[in-house]
């Protein structure tokens, strides 16, 4: 099962990345905009995801995926269980969630660097 601290440990190697919390909840952010966050218990995590595409997502994993409560639904977001992901799923989904949300430059930049590893 993937840990908070295993979805830390890649989050803060992230270009621009860094992590706050805010009313007893992790959160990561780039700037002032969060594209992590994660429940009270830190069983669910919260990411940065196109609005357009989350339904199917949803619908397509419902055991994995969750549509974010009702008065996060204007935001580009949704949820996973960490219980139901693996570390590689994981990493792809932060990496993902991050790149949503940076200027393309950086994400471009760091794809790069990635791939020349």
């Amino acid at each position: 099962m993937v840990t908070a601290e295993d979805v830390r440990a890649v989050a803060l190697e992230l270009p621009r990345s860094r992590e706050g919390f805010v009313r007893g909840r992790r959160k990561f952010y780039i700037g002032r905009i969060v594209y992590l966050a994660f429940s009270l218990d830190e069983t669910l995590l919260g990411f940065a995801f196109p609005k357009e595409f989350r339904e199917a997502l949803v619908e397509s994993e419902p055991d994995k995926f969750l549509l974010p409560r009702a008065s996060d639904l204007r935001y580009n977001w949704v949820v996973v269980r960490l219980e139901a992901i693996d570390a590689v799923e994981m990493r792809e989904l932060v990496i993902d969630a991050w790149a949503w949300c940076v200027p393309k430059r950086v994400a471009e930049a760091y794809a790069a660097a990635e791939g020349a590893s």
